[in-house]
């Protein structure tokens, strides 16, 4: 097992969770700059993509900045030999990790047999861990799943797993069919723990679901004994998540990250990316102050990025 960067970190291990559509590049840099989390993840990319005529347009995808590291490559298949291949593409752009998605519930994901389909295919799991590191024996590999398919199986379903000797498991505390719809199980980390430390002790144990902010994850891992935790929804419009300073961002500061967001998804994802994406991201920043509805309104109807930052600097001024 290769452990790289990752046996260097103090614990609890504090990460971001990969977001399709959201943790790209552009967002990962302001976050860098106002909060950053302990490791990034890229979105999730497919490693089948990666080896077909249609590599080109995925690359962006795996765009990163040296600000952002370490910074690890999440990809996803059910083809050992393509993930062996993009494992290596992964290693020669420079990444410090990789890791594999054997847990997103996307229904034209699991159609190719990937992501959450993986939990009902142990052996082949197995093959595709085993193919990322042979194709990267430089990089540690880790995993992201969740605790079973239909219902609970950690008994079986983390064995299968553990047995590669991943340098980190990422396991998101709730089934596949549970969706976020309940709770997240954190009550069954220390069961994970014990399969861990039975099967291969060296692999370091996140929990995912549920987790508010840097207080609660490190309550969760305090209560429950895992050596990190991941966040993911609490970073929307707020790229201080990670922060070590107590701070409540104002309605300036707000705007001031959108801003910068903005014109960093222009300079990188023009022509590239759907200004779409940005919307989602508007309706996080801008909420819970005087006029917010308002802005939010005018910033649904920009047709660009130009558009939304003469918006945006046009509300600056009216405030200063």
């Amino acid at each position: 097992m290769v452990s790289g960067f990752w046996k260097k970190l103090k614990r609890p291990i504090l990460v971001l969770a990969p977001m399709a559509d959201v943790t790209d590049a552009a967002f990962r840099r302001v976050i860098a700059k106002y909060g950053k989390p302990d490791v990034f993840w890229t979105e999730f990319v497919s490693a089948d993509g990666l080896c077909s005529k249609g590599k080109e347009k995925l690359l962006p995808d795996l765009w990163f900045s040296k600000i952002e590291r370490p910074i690890v490559a999440q990809l996803f298949t059910s083809q050992p030999e393509n993930m062996e291949r993009a494992a290596k593409l992964v290693y020669e752009l420079g990444f410090d990790g990789i890791d594999i998605n054997m847990g997103c519930p996307d229904r034209s994901i699991e159609k190719q047999s990937a992501g959450a389909a993986l939990m009902k295919n142990p052996e082949l799991a197995q093959k595709i861990i085993l193919a990322a590191m042979r194709g990267a024996p430089k990089l540690p590999v880790s995993v992201k799943t969740r605790i079973g398919y239909n219902e609970e199986s950690i008994d079986t379903w983390l064995p299968s797993l553990l047995k590669t000797k991943p340098a980190a498991l990422t396991v998101h505390l709730r089934t596949r069919k549970e969706m976020s719809l309940v709770p997240a199980h954190w009550e069954l980390m220390p069961k994970i723990l014990k399969l861990r430390d039975k099967y291969s002790p060296k692999t370091l144990i996140l929990g995912n679901g549920d987790v508010k902010d840097i207080n609660d994850a490190k309550e969760k891992c305090k209560k429950y004994g895992s050596d990190g935790a991941m966040l993911g929804r609490g970073i929307f419009g707020n790229p201080w998540l990670f922060s070590k300073k107590k701070m409540q961002p104002t309605p300036e500061k707000k705007i001031k990250a959108a801003l910068e967001h903005t014109k960093l998804f222009e300079k990188l994802f023009h022509g590239i990316k759907n200004f779409a994406v940005m919307k989602k991201h508007y309706k996080a920043y801008i909420s819970g102050f005087e006029g917010a509805k308002e802005l939010r309104v005018k910033l649904m109807l920009a047709k660009n990025s130009t558009e939304a930052m003469k918006i945006l600097k046009g509300y600056k001024k009216g405030r200063s």
